[in-house]
């Protein structure tokens, strides 16, 4: 247990480059102790004893904006920064060295009691604010962009953004990074070829109306 604790303590300061100390990480981080009240609550909810971990996921929300189901199945070194909004449902897979921001949600799509959230690989990121939906896999070392809302299954070692989110980006290797200033913006590029375009036609109308004259 406590080197659990350790380790997460080890991951918060590694993540965030604004934490400061151990015990600041103790007192201060909503993320870390919504995740403490999660294991708190997995582990009865293993035992079979629902209400008394539905409550200690309730108390924990309460506490910290962040909402854990306890019977989400979440892996090692896992880091909620800021956290606010934050929200995991019930059949969530999470692997290891994972990091989500603020405002992400792993909901369902489906009434029916069996698998209907996502399933996280190792090494994953994901932008505040994204959505993603469904019993459905983000693979090991992607990067969901801030805001995008993710339908389908993803292949490892990809850039996601946009509504619906899209594959923009597949690389062999990355490592875990914060530029989300950097990820690659299809709507945009799209409108700079647009753009082009429209200059070149506008140039070549006033080249061949010179030659009228």
């Amino acid at each position: 247990m406590f080197k659990r604790i350790k380790e997460d303590i080890r991951t918060a300061l590694a993540r965030d480059p604004a934490a400061k100390s151990s015990l600041e990480i103790i007192l201060c981080y909503p993320g870390v102790h919504a995740l403490w009240g999660y294991r708190l609550g997995h582990f009865f909810w293993k035992q079979g004893s629902y209400i008394l971990a539905r409550f200690i996921s309730h108390i924990t929300r309460f506490l910290t904006g962040i909402e854990i189901h306890p019977g989400a199945k979440i892996g090692k070194r896992f880091f909620i920064d800021h956290g606010m909004g934050v929200v995991i449902g019930e059949t969530s897979e999470i692997g290891d060295n994972v990091l989500l921001y603020q405002g992400v949600v792993l909901g369902g799509t489906s009434l029916k009691k069996k698998k209907r959230h996502p399933t996280i690989k190792n090494n994953v990121v994901v932008g505040a604010g994204a959505t993603i939906l469904g019993a459905i896999t983000i693979g090991d070392g992607t990067r969901v962009g801030s805001g995008s809302v993710v339908l389908k299954s993803i292949p490892a070692n990809s850039t996601v953004v946009g509504v619906p989110g899209r594959t923009v980006e597949e690389l062999k290797k990355r490592k875990i990074d914060l530029e989300w200033g950097k990820l690659p913006d299809p709507v945009a590029d799209a409108l700079k070829k647009i753009t082009k375009t429209q200059e070149e036609l506008e140039e070549r109308i006033k080249k061949i109306e010179s030659v009228k004259k």
